[in-house]
């Protein structure tokens, strides 16, 4: 089994740390790069990480590889609700993303257009949802919906993108989860 990402991707490092204890052979590529683009192009036509390559099976999507390796592996079953909030943590983390891709591509995303007003509008939605889920206890286990939270958190602190001042369970959780296995070993900052 062979998971191929880049260890800055939030997306990538919740499956690392899901799957912490178990045997798989891990492929870090620079996305950005040429060399790591034509790697990634030889594995998934999308272009997007996490790509798991499992025998005959290449699944593509974090969330799609999650649930195939929970069915292959056995290890959680999670409720609709949890399934939700996942959505939750996905859409939030795909509005940053699109910033990102904003910045990145000279295009101001302070401005008063439809596809960051748009992205500003989901995250302060979703953060708000994510911190009252928080101070209810929702992520009190560290199973996958708790898994990327931490590694939306850490990676919009990473990236300097969002200050969570405003979201005192939030900041909290973040810090608590900070004590987990492989968290400092998948840490993109090292």
């Amino acid at each position: 089994m062979k998971l191929i990402g880049s260890k800055p991707s939030p997306y990538v490092r919740r499956l690392r740390l899901w799957l912490a204890a178990e045997d798989y052979d891990y492929v870090q590529l620079d996305i950005l790069g040429p060399e790591g683009r034509e790697a990634l192009r030889q594995h998934t036509p999308a272009m997007k990480i996490p790509v798991l390559i499992d025998s005959e099976h290449t699944v593509y999507d974090s969330r799609v590889i999650y649930e195939y390796l929970n069915q292959k592996l056995k290890k959680e079953r999670l409720s609709w609700e949890q399934q939700n909030t996942l959505t939750l943590i996905d859409a939030v983390n795909d509005s940053f993303v699109i910033m990102i891709m904003m910045d990145r591509s000279c295009i101001d995303n302070s401005q008063d257009i439809l596809i960051a007003n748009l992205q500003r509008d989901r995250i302060e939605q979703t953060l708000s949802i994510l911190e009252q889920k928080c101070q209810g206890g929702e992520f009190s286990q560290w199973q996958y919906p708790a898994i990327c939270l931490y590694c939306l958190l850490d990676w919009i602190e990473f990236r300097e993108l969002y200050e969570l001042g405003a979201y005192p369970a939030l900041q909290a959780f973040k810090q608590a989860s900070e004590a987990q296995p492989m968290v400092n070993d998948t840490d993109p900052r090292v």
